[in-house]
C-alpha cells in the first residue's frame, strides 16, 4: 500500500525529576546534600531510510511517546537519559508543523537525521543549587516537559525523470517496458493512482530512476483530480518527460492535451514550470500519428520530442539515452529544489516582559512559556522550592505587573490550570 502523506502527534520525553536528599553517613553529622539530577527525557527523531518507499509504517501511529528520564538519586547518583524514538523515512519526506504549515524540515539524503521533538531536560537536585550562602538547601527541581509538537508528513517521490501526462496515454507501459517496474495497467482512465518507481538500465551500465506520475485533468493545480498528488511527486523530479497520444486515440488532441498540462504545471509553482522537459510522443503505429506529430512540431518547433510506440516496444533506445546524458549534466543543486521555509525575525527588546496577564472576570491569569515551565519544574511541596519559585516571579516583574493593573492582595492569580492567591 502506498502512503504519501499521515498526521501524528509527537511527545517528547520529561526530565527525570531532581533529589532532595542529604550525605547521612556515621560520624558526619553535617555531611551536605547529595540529591542528584534527573535524566534527559527522549528526543523523537526523524532519520531517512533509502529502502523505504512510503510512509505506511506510520499510517496508524496517531501519537509518539518517548520515554521520561530517570529521577535522580541519594550520594549524588544522577538518573540515566532516556532513549530517543528514532522514526524511519522514505527520501524525499518533507515535515510541517500542522498547526501553522510552517516547514520543520525537508528530508532528501540516505541516513539524514533531525531532532523534532526535544526531550526535557533533567530536574536539578538539591546538590546543584548549593551555593556559599545556601550550602543545604532543602529542594530540587521536577523535569522539564518534553516538546509536544503536531506535525503533518508529506513524501513526494524523488526520481530523474517524472513521466506526467493525461490518464491512458501509456505512462505505465512504458515504465514497465523499460524498466523491472510492474505497475498496474488497465484500458480505463487512472490505472495509476500512486506514484510508480523504476530503476532504467542502459547497455553501457548506466541507470537512472524514473516514476509514473498519476494522470492530471484539467483544475489539477486547484485539487481536482489527483491533481495535487501528481504536482506534489512532479516536484521531485529532474526532468518533466511529457507522454502525449500522438495518435488521436479516444479522439485526444495532442496539442490541446499538452496546453492543458503545461497550464496545471505553471500555475501549480513556479519551480515547477522552469525544469527541464521533453515530449514522448506515443502510439506512433497510428494511422493519424505522424500527422499529428507535424502539427505539434510547428507549434514547438524547439521542444526535444521522441517518436515510440510503445505496443510495439519501438524507439526507446534514442530516447533512453538521450535521458541519461541530460540526467549527468544537471548540477546536484537542481535535483531537489527545496521549499522555501518560513523565515522571520524576532526582536527581543529589553523591556519586553516573558509573559501575559489579562483579567477573566476576579481571575487574573499569567501566561508565558517561560512561566509555565518554571511553574511545572517546581516541587511545591518543598517550602524552599515555592519560596524559590515566588522570588523568580518577582524577579521577572510579575508582582510589580499586577499591581499597576490593578491587582489587590488577597485575588486569585492563574497559571495554567492552578489557582494562587496573590499576597505578600
Amino acid at each position: 500500500m502506498f502512503v504519501d502523506e499521515t498526521t501524528i502527534k509527537l511527545i517528547a520525553g520529561k526530565g527525570g525529576d531532581g533529589c532532595t536528599s542529604f550525605r547521612r553517613e556515621k560520624y558526619i553529622p553535617m555531611g551536605g546534600p547529595d540529591g542528584g539530577n534527573g535524566g534527559k527525557g527522549g528526543d523523537i527523531i526523524f532519520e531517512v531510510d533509502k529502502s523505504l518507499k512510503t510512509l505506511i509504517d506510520l499510517r496508524y501511529k496517531k501519537i509518539v511517546k518517548a520515554d521520561k528520564g530517570v529521577n535522580g538519586k541519594g550520594s549524588t547518583r544522577n538518573g540515566a537519559n532516556a532513549e530517543d524514538i528514532i522514526l524511519k523515512v522514505p527520501e524525499g519526506t518533507t515535515i510541517y508543523n500542522a498547526d501553522n504549515n510552517l516547514i520543520l524540515a525537508d528530508l532528501t539524503k540516505d541516513k539524514e537525521r533531525i531532532i523534532i521533538a526535544h526531550g526535557g531536560r533533567g530536574g536539578r537536585g538539591n546538590k546543584a543549587f548549593a551555593t556559599h550562602n545556601e550550602p543545604a538547601p532543602k529542594f530540587s527541581e521536577l523535569g522539564c516537559p518534553g516538546e509536544e509538537v503536531f506535525v503533518h508528513l508529506e513524501l513526494k517521490v524523488m526520481a530523474d525523470v517524472g513521466l506526467i501526462g493525461m490518464p491512458s496515454v501509456g505512462k505505465s507501459t512504458i515504465l514497465s517496458l523499460i524498466s523491472a517496474a510492474k505497475p498496474k495497467i488497465g484500458a480505463y482512465h487512472f490505472t495509476t493512482l500512486n506514484p510508480n518507481l523504476g530503476v532504467v538500465n542502459l547497455k553501457d551500465n548506466r541507470t537512472f530512476v524514473m516514476a509514473d506520475l498519476p494522470g492530471l485533468i484539467e483544475g489539477a493545480h486547484e485539487g481536482s483530480g489527483l491533481g495535487h498528488k501528481f504536482l506534489r511527486h512532479a516536484m521531485r523530479t529532474k526532468i518533466l518527460a511529457h507522454v502525449i497520444d500522438m495518435g488521436s486515440f479516444e479522439g485526444r488532441d495532442p496539442i490541446e492535451d499538452y496546453q492543458k498540462i503545461r497550464r496545471e504545471i505553471e500555475n501549480y509553482d513556479d519551480k515547477l514550470k522552469k525544469k527541464k522537459e521533453i515530449v514522448i510522443a506515443n502510439k506512433m503505429d497510428l494511422e493519424n500519428a505522424k500527422e499529428n506529430l507535424k502539427s505539434f512540431k510547428k507549434i514547438y518547433p524547439s521542444l526535444p520530442i521522441f517518436e515510440i510506440s510503445a505496443l510495439n516496444n519501438e524507439g526507446f533506445e534514442q530516447l533512453l539515452i538521450y535521458l541519461a546524458n541530460l540526467v549527468e549534466t544537471l548540477p546536484e543543486e537542481d535535483i531537489y529544489e527545496k521549499e522555501d521555509y518560513e523565515s522571520y525575525i524576532v526582536y527581543k527588546f529589553q523591556n519586553e516582559r516573558p509573559y501575559t496577564i489579562r483579567r477573566d472576570n476576579d481571575v487574573w491569569i499569567l501566561e508565558g512559556e517561560e512561566i509555565e515551565r518554571l511553574f511545572k519544574m517546581t516541587r511545591f511541596t518543598e517550602e524552599e522550592a515555592v519560596l524559590r519559585f515566588a522570588r523568580k516571579l518577582k524577579g521577572m516583574g510579575v508582582e510589580e505587573e499586577l499591581e499597576r493593573l490593578g491587582a489587590k492582595r488577597g485575588d486569585d492569580v492563574q497559571i495554567l490550570d492552578y489557582i494562587f492567591e496573590f499576597k505578600e
